[in-house]
Protein backbone atom coordinates (compact mmCIF):
# COMPACT_ATOMS: atom_id res chain seq x y z
CA UNK A 1 0.00 0.00 0.00
CA UNK A 2 3.15 2.22 0.04
CA UNK A 3 2.44 3.09 -3.63
CA UNK A 4 -1.47 4.65 -2.74
CA UNK A 5 -1.97 8.36 -1.00
CA UNK A 6 -2.50 8.89 2.33
CA UNK A 7 -6.19 9.13 2.12
CA UNK A 8 -7.02 6.26 0.05
CA UNK A 9 -4.95 4.07 2.25
CA UNK A 10 -6.89 5.08 5.04
CA UNK A 11 -10.50 4.72 3.22
CA UNK A 12 -9.21 1.42 2.19
CA UNK A 13 -8.60 0.30 5.88
CA UNK A 14 -11.79 1.59 7.05
CA UNK A 15 -13.81 -0.57 4.41
CA UNK A 16 -11.44 -3.34 5.04
CA UNK A 17 -12.54 -2.89 9.19
CA UNK A 18 -16.22 -2.36 7.99
CA UNK A 19 -16.16 -5.19 5.84
CA UNK A 20 -14.62 -7.37 8.72
CA UNK A 21 -17.61 -5.88 10.66
CA UNK A 22 -20.18 -6.52 8.15
CA UNK A 23 -18.65 -10.36 8.06
CA UNK A 24 -18.66 -10.75 12.13
CA UNK A 25 -22.62 -9.53 12.15
CA UNK A 26 -23.70 -12.06 9.22
CA UNK A 27 -22.18 -14.89 11.46
CA UNK A 28 -24.22 -13.90 14.23
CA UNK A 29 -27.37 -13.71 12.29
CA UNK A 30 -26.91 -17.08 10.70
CA UNK A 31 -26.47 -18.32 14.32
CA UNK A 32 -29.74 -16.59 15.64
CA UNK A 33 -31.35 -17.93 12.66
CA UNK A 34 -29.70 -21.50 13.00
CA UNK A 35 -30.84 -21.57 16.73
CA UNK A 36 -34.31 -20.09 16.06
CA UNK A 37 -35.13 -22.81 13.42
CA UNK A 38 -33.96 -25.57 16.28
CA UNK A 39 -36.32 -24.07 18.68
CA UNK A 40 -39.27 -24.36 15.88
CA UNK A 41 -38.96 -27.68 15.15
CA UNK A 42 -38.59 -28.28 18.64
CA UNK A 43 -41.99 -26.30 18.85
CA UNK A 44 -43.84 -28.37 15.97
CA UNK A 45 -42.91 -31.92 17.61
CA UNK A 46 -43.76 -30.51 20.82
CA UNK A 47 -47.41 -29.50 19.44
CA UNK A 48 -47.99 -32.93 17.25
CA UNK A 49 -46.98 -34.73 20.59
CA UNK A 50 -49.93 -32.61 22.22
CA UNK A 51 -52.14 -33.16 19.54
CA UNK A 52 -51.79 -37.14 19.45
CA UNK A 53 -51.99 -37.17 22.85
CA UNK A 54 -54.95 -35.09 23.08
CA UNK A 55 -56.61 -37.20 20.22
CA UNK A 56 -55.69 -40.54 22.08
CA UNK A 57 -57.54 -39.12 25.09
CA UNK A 58 -60.46 -38.02 23.51
CA UNK A 59 -60.86 -41.58 21.93
CA UNK A 60 -60.25 -43.43 25.70
CA UNK A 61 -62.82 -40.76 26.81
CA UNK A 62 -65.12 -41.24 24.41
CA UNK A 63 -64.74 -45.41 25.36
CA UNK A 64 -65.79 -44.55 29.43
CA UNK A 65 -69.22 -44.66 30.29
CA UNK A 66 -70.78 -41.13 31.66
CA UNK A 67 -71.01 -43.06 35.18
CA UNK A 68 -67.02 -43.14 35.50
CA UNK A 69 -67.33 -39.31 35.05
CA UNK A 70 -69.16 -38.29 37.67
CA UNK A 71 -67.59 -36.76 40.74
CA UNK A 72 -67.27 -39.10 44.15
CA UNK A 73 -70.15 -37.26 45.90
CA UNK A 74 -72.55 -38.19 44.02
Amino acid sequence: MEHLPDDIAERLTELEIKSSYAEDLLEQLNMTIYRQQQQIDSLILQVTQLKQQSQNAAQEGAARSLRDELPPHY
